[in-house]
């Protein structure tokens, strides 16, 4: 439901509260953030959520989630022009102005989205990865562009880790993907080798086929992960502890995963206890003398 404000001030400070209410594993616009990125990263948040929502929740038809994520397609190809009171609409708008955000990469994950809307099957992994490079990875360009770190090599640790992210994600999500919203990410023709049915997964059956097909998508999401990995000591400061702390949640949520094998369905989450230490082992890799993780 759009929120109305009457200044950019009050919209900020709407979609800085959507991030603070909506509970993710990877933290988000969080205090390690510089005080000045905060509301632009709060502002992407937003967007990503509307447009996720937009494809994924309540009973709206095809052809009404295309319309209205089209609709978002214009408002981000003519944002300068807008003039309207939604909180969402007026962050994204200024941050895009201000910060010289690359529209290109907003309306790659619109894509991804309307992707969402039409699609629910694919046949390799090249056409998984395909959506990533749509769905995920826009998000870290976006955030090197704010953090002025755009470079060549950053811009491949950020598609490796961002892709990751969002592969350790299609393993926890396989059963509630599959029932909810009809969509398997895993390739069909990696379903195919291990000997995994449609019907497996929905039943969240254990078998040597649907452990060693999950045991594998897990295994490589982790590579890729840790070939992303450098980036959290390239980028400087508040920011690199942020990409560091981001990096470990998510090896710590595919280590838990990973130690739990057996039990190829299972969604690990991580609880307000397992912050303090991410952080000091974010901090501890930061220093000259440490590898990342």
């Amino acid at each position: 439901m759009a929120v109305t404000v009457d200044t950019v001030d009050q919209a900020y400070e709407q979609v800085l509260e959507r991030c603070r209410s909506h509970y993710e594993n990877f933290p988000v616009a969080s205090w390690a953030l510089p005080r000045h990125l905060r509301r632009p990263v709060a502002a992407l948040y937003a967007f990503a959520r509307e447009a996720d929502d937009i494809a994924d929740e309540g009973t709206a038809d095809a052809a009404t989630r295309r319309a209205a994520l089209d609709a978002l397609d214009h408002f981000v190809q003519q944002c300068e022009t807008y003039r309207g009171d939604d909180a969402m609409r007026l962050a994204v708008a200024d941050a895009i102005q201000r910060h010289a955000l690359p529209r290109h990469c907003l309306r790659d994950l619109l894509s991804a989205f309307r992707q969402d809307v039409d699609q629910g099957r694919y046949e390799t992994f090249g056409d998984v990865m395909d959506y990533c490079r749509r769905s995920a990875n826009p998000v870290g360009r976006l955030l090197l562009t704010l953090f002025d770190a755009d470079t060549e090599g950053n811009r491949g640790h950020s598609d490796a880790v961002c892709s990751a992210l969002q592969l350790i994600n299609f393993t926890q999500d396989v059963q509630p993907d599959l029932l909810q919203r009809n969509r398997i990410y895993v390739p069909m023709d990696e379903m195919a080798r291990f000997g995994v049915t449609e019907a497996d997964l929905a039943a969240g059956a254990v078998t040597p086929g649907t452990q060693e097909l999950m045991r594998f998508q897990l295994e490589r999401a982790i590579k890729l992960l840790r070939a992303g990995a450098p980036l959290g000591r390239a980028l400087p400061g508040r920011i690199g502890l942020e990409m560091r702390l981001i990096v470990l949640a998510a090896a710590r949520v595919g280590a838990a995963k990973r130690k739990a094998w057996r039990e190829p369905f299972l969604r690990p989450t991580l609880n307000r206890a397992a912050w303090p230490g991410l952080i000091a082992q974010a901090v501890w890799y930061g220093l000259p003398m440490h590898r990342n993780p």
